[in-house]
């Protein structure tokens, strides 16, 4: 069982920035995915980022160059740092892992979820 509790999201105007954080606790195996999904309302969920055990990253088009996905192994953090933010970005964001895999490509298939965070992002 992982337990996973998001922070850091907010309220910002468009070109501004956030960071994310993650905290991880129970059982954390030495192979795992884990990844930032987000939802609008109305919407689908969408995989933004994730990163595996090697620290290969994958990102969403919609991201990519704005947004850099990393992580602390030692105090078991996944970040997300937010640069450049448009309205639509605007989403509940999600932290999310998968155990005993790799991240085959950015994903919202994932087993365990944190409670997720609120990103608003005004023009």
């Amino acid at each position: 069982q992982v337990e996973l509790v998001e922070s850091g999201g907010g309220s910002v105007q468009a070109g501004g920035s956030l960071r994310l954080s993650c905290v991880a606790s129970g059982y954390i195996p030495w192979a795992y995915c884990m990844g930032w999904v987000r939802q609008a309302p109305g919407k689908e969920r969408e995989g933004v980022a994730a990163i595996d055990n090697t620290g290969i990253t994958k990102y969403a088009d919609s991201v990519k160059g704005r947004f850099t996905i990393s992580q602390d192994k030692a105090k078991n953090t996944l970040y997300l740092q937010m640069n450049s933010l448009k309205p639509e970005d605007t989403a509940m964001y999600y932290c999310a892992t998968e155990p005993w895999t790799t991240c085959t490509g950015v994903t919202s298939a994932y087993t365990y979820w944190g409670q997720g965070t609120q990103v608003t992002v005004s023009s």
